[in-house]
């Protein structure tokens, strides 16, 4: 777990860099002499594609040229975002030797940003899942324990933040891709509300649910990350007050979940209010859209060369190839009625906490767990908020069992200052 940035944050790597006592060359060396094989956090290096950029870093911080406070880090990108002259796998056969002519928006704006990309981390096949361990590539394992899942599908990302190879990582998020293996991991992962980060150059999974999000060691971090994508927000008033740091809190019942995980991340939230949503029912929203609009980004490659997929990601689309229509047309009207429920929830509280994961991350090749079968259970928590497009944050919440936790927190539209302001206030109250 010893990398070169653990324990390291994106202020203190800045504060180095422009004192002279660190370089972006020194940095991305760091990174490179980080990388661990056996975690297979990493599809594909460019080291040298990421020495050149720190150099450009090294020179315009010494002439006085400073683009914010990713110029000369080393970042890392999930393998199914496109970035230029680096080949985008998306951990499949299909895209053996593709070479991206362009990068994605929002690689683009980490390099007008100085962030040295030094290179591809792996993916589950085509984001399709939420394990980490379903790719041409192999498993990505676990730092905490290697024959433990990451979690998926942004598995590379969470692991080469939480082995300290490098500070900060983006990843997609379509169902809890983000905040999965950041939860299982122990780093912090965000996922901003649907469109806020543009996902052209990205390769779709469920357009109407994916999103763009950033994995890092803490949630301070990924506000910095997802203000240099963003740009400036206007200012939310954070509340502050001693009997409710965090804001007007509700706890929300998860479904299943394994008490240990419960008792950890509810402790963080002993006063809030208990308040329930339909898991259930958001969930066959979620699978009706996801299905739908998966069977139409593939259903020509299924059809031509079904044999180039995993086993398990064909088994998927499969069965998103017998979604009948009117599940989706059912589901859109239920989208909408949900959206009301929860957006007048949220006039009532600030912010919505539960774990993250229901779970802590599974043997690697498990299928079914205590709780049930686990494909369900990886998005359970997770996905409401992408069919929703609300923004949510995971954050390190302790361990159960010796393995990490995460609480994820939920609030309105618009209001993610208030999500990393509470985020920020429980690290500070954990230590």
């Amino acid at each position: 777990m010893g990398g070169f940035f653990t324990g390291r944050t994106l202020a203190a790597i800045g504060d180095d860099l422009r004192a002279g006592r660190e370089s972006s060359r020194e940095l991305v060396a760091g990174a490179l002499e980080s990388v661990d094989p056996d975690l297979n956090a990493f599809a594909t290096l460019d080291p040298g594609g990421a020495e050149a950029a720190a150099r450009w870093a090294d020179e315009e911080l010494a002439s006085g040229i400073d683009r914010g406070p990713l110029h000369g880090v080393p970042v890392a990108v999930k393998d199914i975002i496109d970035v230029a002259g680096l080949p985008t796998g998306m951990g499949s056969a299909h895209f053996a030797g593709h070479i991206a002519e362009t990068d994605a928006v929002c690689v683009t704006r980490l390099r007008d940003a100085g962030a040295v990309i030094v290179g591809k981390t792996g993916t589950q096949e085509f984001a399709f899942g939420g394990t980490g361990d379903v790719s041409v590539n192999g498993p990505v394992r676990n730092p905490h324990d290697r024959n433990r899942m990451s979690g998926g599908s942004s598995s590379g990302s969470a692991v080469a933040v939480a082995a300290g190879m490098v500070p900060l990582a983006l990843g997609t998020d379509t169902g809890g891709s983000v905040r999965i293996p950041s939860a299982f991991c122990g780093i912090a992962g965000f996922k901003p509300a649907h469109g806020v980060i543009l996902t052209e150059g990205v390769f779709p999974l469920s357009r109407s649910l994916d999103h763009v999000g950033v994995l890092a060691g803490t949630a301070a971090d990924c506000r910095i990350a997802y203000r240099t994508l963003t740009g400036p927000a206007e200012a939310v008033p954070s509340p502050v007050d001693e009997a409710a740091p965090y804001g007007r809190v509700a706890w929300i019942e998860p479904p299943a979940v394994d008490p240990e995980v419960e008792r950890t991340v509810r402790a963080l939230f002993p006063d809030a209010p208990a308040e329930r949503i339909d898991f259930a029912g958001l969930r066959q929203v979620f699978i009706a859209i996801e299905f739908s609009e998966a069977h139409d980004v593939h259903a020509e490659r299924v059809a031509e060369a079904p044999g180039l997929y995993q086993p398990a990601t064909l088994g998927r689309l499969a069965d998103a190839g017998r979604m009948p229509g009117w599940r989706l047309v059912r589901a859109l009207r239920d989208r909408d009625r949900y959206a009301r429920e929860v957006a007048a929830l949220l006039d009532r509280y600030d912010l919505l906490a539960m774990p993250t994961m229901p779970i802590t991350a599974p043997e690697i090749g498990a299928t079914e767990v205590a709780l049930g079968p686990l494909t369900a259970l990886l998005v359970s928590l997770t996905s409401p908020w992408n069919v929703l497009g609300l923004p949510a944050l995971t954050v390190p919440a302790g361990t159960a069992g010796g393995l990490p936790v995460g609480a994820q927190l939920v609030g309105r539209r618009g209001a993610e200052s208030l999500l990393f302001d509470a985020a920020e206030r429980l690290a500070g109250g954990q230590r």
